[in-house]
């Protein structure tokens, strides 16, 4: 029997959804009353489908469920692939009461949310993330798409899931590598906006790593109560939304550069949100104690706090010049105007910018 632990909202009017948080809640709780059709496609790739798929199928009573196996990892999120989602959906004749299922870590999510709302101009889907990072982060929002070979999510749209199906017993087969990449986006949270949150991580971060189930839905549950709040007040990233993205600007240029998923983006994320707090230090807004926090907790997540030993202070500013968060030509970069307290700032001094990266760029990764 299911345990359901924490069900969160994510007020959107009419297009509110729950994020539902348990355990041994894939095939166990019943998914089928947010399908308004009877048709389900789900889509995962050949990693998790080999655990999963068939625990998903049962969570889908009396619908004609057809699924489609993407190839895994971050270097697949482009258009090919997107196509093999269509190419299933199309060859099993699915209507637009269709509903499509993200079974997967982020790069299946996003891709599945993009093909749900180009497919015949838009149909639902859900999502079941099985990744920590996808759990916390990416699953939550509405924000779908694919990379470009010059930029990361770079196409895509907002569309809404009709629900989100956090199962924490999926994070028990999740490498070590991929559970810290996920802690990037959770000590985000605490930085940009929860100094108590931060504090606990601060306590918690060793049983985090070690994936110790009640300590991980603890941060599953205020991570993604965190980013509800804020999806809530701001879908389309017209202000606050802005701020979850500490770290990523830096974080998109290192993945970019070496190749998409030679760095996880948890990874990238983390030496990026140490980057972002070298020049909130230089820019006057945080101390030295400061950043040496951000530092120690990142480090004690598994994270690396240093870009590429062979990329360079032009390779990020030429990377950095295509991100979306850019207005007007202008780069636009989030930080911490104190611990707990993020801004989006135009105004960052080109000296200290190019101090910092300097300073990075120097270190070996």
């Amino acid at each position: 029997m299911y345990n359901l632990l924490h069900e969160l909202p994510v007020d959107l009017g009419e297009r509110s959804y729950p994020i539902l948080i348990g355990e041994r809640m894939l095939g166990e709780y019943d998914l089928s009353g947010y399908v308004a059709g009877s048709q389900v496609m789900l889509v995962t790739n050949d990693v998790v489908g080999p655990l999963y798929l068939e625990q998903a199928r049962a969570s889908f009573r009396g619908k004609s469920i057809d699924a489609v196996v993407l190839p895994d990892g971050e270097k697949h999120k482009d258009w090919q692939t997107l196509n093999l989602i269509f190419d299933a959906l199309l060859e099993k004749r699915h209507t637009r009461k269709t509903t499509l299922v993200a079974l997967g870590g982020g790069v299946v999510g996003d891709m599945t949310g993009f093909a749900a709302a180009s497919y015949q101009r838009g149909v639902p889907f859900i999502q079941i993330p099985t990744t920590l990072l996808s759990q916390v982060d990416s699953s939550v929002g509405g924000k779908t798409g694919i990379n470009h070979p010059l930029g990361k999510n770079m196409i895509g749209a907002f569309h809404q899931p009709e629900v989100v199906l956090i199962d924490t017993d999926t994070l028990q087969t999740l490498p070590p590598r991929e559970v810290s990449a996920g802690l990037a986006e959770v000590i985000k949270y605490g930085l940009i906006r929860d100094i108590p949150f931060l504090d606990w991580l601060e306590q918690s971060i060793e049983q985090l790593v070690a994936c110790d189930s009640k300590t991980l839905a603890e941060a599953i549950m205020r991570s993604c109560a965190c980013k509800a709040d804020v999806v809530a007040q701001d879908e389309r990233e017209s202000g606050l939304r802005a701020t979850l993205n500490l770290g990523h600007t830096f974080g998109h240029a290192i993945e970019t550069f070496a190749g998409y998923g030679n760095w996880l983006h948890g990874e990238a994320v983390g030496t990026g949100m140490v980057m972002a707090a070298e020049l909130s230090a230089r820019e006057g807004f945080i101390g030295p104690a400061d950043y040496d926090r951000v530092v120690d907790l990142v480090s004690r997540a598994n994270l690396p706090v240093y870009p590429p030993s062979n990329m360079t202070p032009a390779d990020f500013m030429n990377l950095m010049a295509v991100d979306k968060k850019n207005v007007d030509g202008r780069l636009r970069l989030v930080l911490l105007r104190a611990i707990g307290d993020a801004m989006v700032t135009s105004d960052a001094s080109p000296d200290n910018l190019s101090a910092t990266l300097n300073a990075f760029c120097r270190q070996q990764s």
